[in-house]
């Protein structure tokens, strides 16, 4: 599959990132969105992080803190933090762990902007690239900016060299040109966001997502910062591997199936039934010429490949009923249209206003 990406090293030239930076954006709100999980060394920080890169931000803003059931007060530490700071900084405290889908997507449903920029809590990525990422996805018009970590700041065998590898994977198999899908800086526009609902771990695979509701050409990328972790202990190991190749296996059937799930199960149906057919239309000949068909094995396999292709066939019917109920309900269509470009309406109290930025 070709894909329309936009590479970012064609947007790296010094003349068209000073030209991008020099206009202003359009209006809108911009939420930020940071799940956090037994950080509590770095939940002031991170406030006063963000709080820092958008002092001057010329649009109003919000920043959403998502505390992931954490056992070391983090909660405690980022509330006390956002009621020094101001109502611009929200703290969601979930009942338990859900883990880091979970809690981006709570953040996303209670994110009020038309932009939302989500990043990890664990100031490896820089506050000070999320203008930048909205601005280039307000100029250009698109649906994602997605961060690239060009110059990762980890360890090679545990981290890097696992992290390139499933890169590579996952852009073979889904065919988005996307050189670093785990960086949790992304930029999108709040509407395309909003279509999809993020399960299990799939934050991993937000951009597939969003594949399946808009076109490739609306996405991007953009080189950003990324620094070593200072403070607290990496969630992250060699164990995710596994889940990211069964993440992998649902997102690229629902890439291209979701919306004929008959499809799918249908071929697999035709040709395991089809073997099985054959296999016992060669035994049923074979028989009619006076041969012992009784005890071969081939008999049971044809049996097994014609029971198997009716199974795949009905579960083709069951999936797409399923589907009829769920583009038929209020869940969701099986096409998106593009809607008008949103505009950013008065402030209100919660905000980030230019010429409030002081407090904190």
């Amino acid at each position: 599959m070709t894909s329309n990406v936009v590479p970012a090293m064609d947007r790296t030239d010094p003349h068209h990132l000073l030209a991008r930076a020099a206009a202003p954006p359009p209006p809108h709100r911009l939420s930020v969105v940071v799940p956090m999980y037994n950080e509590v060394e770095n939940a002031a920080a991170l406030v006063d992080a963000v709080q820092a890169a958008l002092a001057h931000y010329p649009a109003p803003w919000e920043l959403i803190v998502v505390d992931d059931g954490s056992q070391d007060g983090t909660g405690p530490a980022l509330e006390r933090r956002a009621a020094e700071v101001g109502p611009h900084v929200r703290v969601l405290r979930l009942a338990r762990n859900f883990r880091q889908t979970a809690a981006m997507q709570a953040g996303i449903d209670a994110a009020r902007g038309d932009v939302i920029v989500t990043l990890d809590g664990d100031l490896q990525n820089d506050p000070r690239d999320i203008p930048r990422l909205v601005q280039r996805l307000l100029a250009e018009d698109l649906d994602i900016v997605a961060g690239w970590r060009r110059h990762r700041q980890d360890g090679l065998w545990l981290r890097k060299l696992p992290s390139r590898l499933a890169n590579r994977l996952i852009r073979r198999v889904t065919g988005l040109d996307f050189e670093d899908l785990g960086c949790s800086l992304k930029a999108f526009r709040a509407e395309t966001l909003r279509e999809v609902r993020l399960y299990g771990e799939m934050h991993r695979f937000i951009p597939a997502w969003l594949a399946t509701v808009t076109s490739p050409a609306r996405m991007a990328q953009e080189p950003v910062a990324h620094h070593p972790r200072r403070a607290g202990r990496s969630k992250y190991g060699l164990s995710r591997t596994l889940r990211v190749v069964v993440d992998l296996l649902a997102i690229t059937f629902f890439m291209r199936f979701a919306a004929r799930p008959g499809h799918f199960f249908g071929v697999l149906g035709l040709s395991v039934g089809g073997a099985g057919a054959l296999i016992l239309s060669y035994l049923a000949a074979l028989k009619l010429a006076g041969h012992d068909i009784g005890g071969r094995p081939l008999l049971s396999l044809g049996f097994f490949c014609l029971l198997g292709g009716l199974q795949l066939l009905m579960t083709g019917v069951l999936a797409e009923l399923v589907t009829r109920i769920y583009y038929g309900g209020r869940h969701g269509s099986p096409y998106v249209l593009r809607r008008g470009q949103a505009t950013a309406p008065p402030a209100a109290d919660g905000w980030c206003v230019e010429g409030a930025h002081g407090r904190g």
